[in-house]
């Protein structure tokens, strides 16, 4: 059974310790998610393990003021497969997307091509040559048969048909693939290599909801260990049987999937404060157990007193104090301003049709969302679900029928990709670019969304995909708006941000019209899930699981 260890780990970053005191083991067959605030360290955990980030321990390694030494031990068997899902891949250039799958079969296909060098040179060999080659053929095809060289096919139909790799996509140029589609297609060589470790960072981002559904169940029967870095709570509540959460840069691990965490961690945090209390309580009747008799030693004008009141502070003095719980950690604290209703239509499409070229994403459909609603819409990637937001907004032109938004709504929309005016302009100038407000009533209000003090000097081309949702979601709630358009508005954040989100949507008194596929995220906030099938808009009253629960239920009638 293969064992992987990280044993009191600490870890710098030239002068900046990232990671201090890292411990955790997974055994094989085991799933474990990876939890913790963005910058917590955990994607450098996934690189350790992979090698690509290396500890540096020796006397060898520079010892000036701009580096640390690291500690403890990254335990990985020297037998096993490691493979980490890079984001950002670096390959030959003038590959297809069919050539970096089969790059999983490199090895078995150099066993093939000596297979068939030997073949043609069997031809012409006689005698005890022909038997050494006779040998060394069958060795290569006994080892051939091992490597999985005659289950390609099977692997390679699996891989692409549980990711939706089409033909036309598969013949696609690699290199003019967006981030989000070369990251599924690493996602799915990775797959096909079947290694003994598995190190996925955020596998989910860029995968419609069948194919996170298919990848949750192709994990659960993993037989290697796999170890997940997701702010996915459903997936991780699906595939993981064990939690490491790393926090103020040390490691913790629970048993269980995610939702049995957060229900521990809650209980943990009871318990703590009050054992807190209890000490408190404590250490209070001692001080004045102290002071009592240090009074009447001094009236008294007696040692006795002097030394049972020194007893009880050696004892305090001594005492393992218990720290006070952090109930809430610093976050974003959001809340809306409260606008003017719009009418009882917020959204309305009738007959919409769209196509591009040959390709039909809507025909004659039909759509209402009342003021008030909460609504997510979902569909495979390509279905159009973000095309009909930008029609809605009228950022892209329609070919018949009609969509718009209703009487008096006033929408804000928070795109997939954000981008700004200007990217050089810092993040109080951008703020403060269209609205009247003074610098200290601005940098007070971009506090509540975490960008503190020198941070909103920084230049916004220099923000990270977490920093730029929140810098546009500061700027939307700023204005007077009553109609929410979402695109993947949980795609950056950590699950603490997410949550915080959650909190500030359900105080929001409008509309709310998202795309998601944060299953866990659509759980919480939809009352209606609209499903874009056959060209059209299909309804279903309730969040995910009970939409889940429709369409399984169907299942079973036919």
């Amino acid at each position: 059974m293969l064992e992987l260890s990280l044993n009191g780990v600490k870890k710098y970053k030239e002068a900046t310790l990232v990671l201090m005191n890292i411990t955790f083991e997974i055994f094989t067959g085991e799933k474990v998610g990876i939890v913790g605030i963005n910058g917590s360290g955990k994607s450098t955990i996934l690189k350790l393990i992979a090698g690509i980030e290396p500890m540096h321990y020796y006397p060898g390694y520079p010892q000036t003021s701009s580096y640390g030494y690291d500690e403890g031990f990254v335990s990985v068997p020297k037998t096993a497969e490691v493979a980490y899902l890079e984001q950002m891949p670096e390959l030959p250039k003038g590959l297809k997307v069919i050539d970096v799958l089969n790059l999983a079969f490199e090895e078995t296909q150099l066993i093939e091509k000596k297979m068939r060098d030997i073949e043609e040179a069997m031809k012409t060999l006689e005698g005890d040559v022909l038997e050494k080659a006779l040998k060394k053929y069958s060795d290569l095809i006994q080892l051939y048969e091992v490597k999985g060289g005659y289950e390609k096919e099977e692997k390679l139909g699996r891989i692409c048909t549980g990711l939706k790799f089409e033909e036309e996509f598969l013949n696609r140029d690699f290199d003019y693939l967006s981030g989000g589609e070369k990251t599924t297609v690493m996602l799915g060589k990775l797959l096909i290599n079947a290694p003994d470790i598995l190190l996925l960072d955020e596998p989910t981002n860029h995968l419609d909801m069948d194919s996170i559904e298919w990848l949750e169940s192709y994990l659960k029967s993993y037989k290697g260990i796999v170890l997940i870095v997701s702010h996915d709570r459903y997936f991780l509540d699906h595939v993981v049987s064990k939690i490491v959460e790393i926090e103020d840069m040390e490691s913790k691990t629970y048993k269980g999937n995610y939702s049995s965490f957060v229900r521990q961690k809650e209980e943990n945090i009871r318990i703590q404060y009050e054992h807190f209390r209890e000490q408190q309580k404590k250490i209070g009747s001692m001080e004045n157990q102290v002071k009592s008799l240090r009074d009447w030693a001094l009236r008294a004008d007696n040692n006795k007193f002097f030394r049972r009141a020194a007893s009880i502070q050696k004892k305090l003095d001594k005492l393992d104090l218990i720290d006070k719980p952090v109930f809430e950690k610093r976050n974003m604290r959001l809340n809306f301003k409260d606008a003017v209703r719009s009418g009882e239509v917020a959204i309305k499409s009738e007959g919409l049709t769209k196509r591009y070229h040959d390709r039909i994403l809507f025909n004659e459909a039909d759509l209402v969302i009342q003021y008030g609603e909460r609504v997510s819409l979902i569909g495979s990637n390509g279905s159009g679900k973000t095309t009909l937001l930008k029609m809605l907004l009228g950022e892209e032109q329609w070919d018949q029928g009609d969509i718009r938004l209703g009487a008096n709504v006033k929408p804000a929309y928070l795109p997939q990709k954000i981008h700004f005016k200007d990217e050089h302009m810092t993040v109080l100038e951008t703020f403060r670019e269209d609205i009247s407000i003074l610098e200290g009533k601005a940098r007070e209000y971009l506090a509540k969304f975490m960008f503190y003090k020198g941070s909103v000097f920084k230049r916004v081309k220099h923000l990270s995909g977490g920093e730029r949702i929140r810098l546009r979601l500061a700027m939307l709630m700023f204005q007077d708006i009553n109609l929410l358009i979402l695109d993947e508005p949980t795609n950056h954040l950590d699950i603490d941000s997410i949550e915080t989100l959650e909190e500030a949507l359900e105080e929001f008194k409008g509309t709310i019209f998202f795309i998601s596929h944060d299953r866990y995220f659509i759980n919480k906030m939809s009352e209606r899930v609209i499903s874009i099938e056959n060209y059209g808009f299909k309804s279903y009253f309730g969040n995910y699981d009970e939409y889940k629960r429709e369409l399984d239920t169907k299942k079973s009638l036919l």
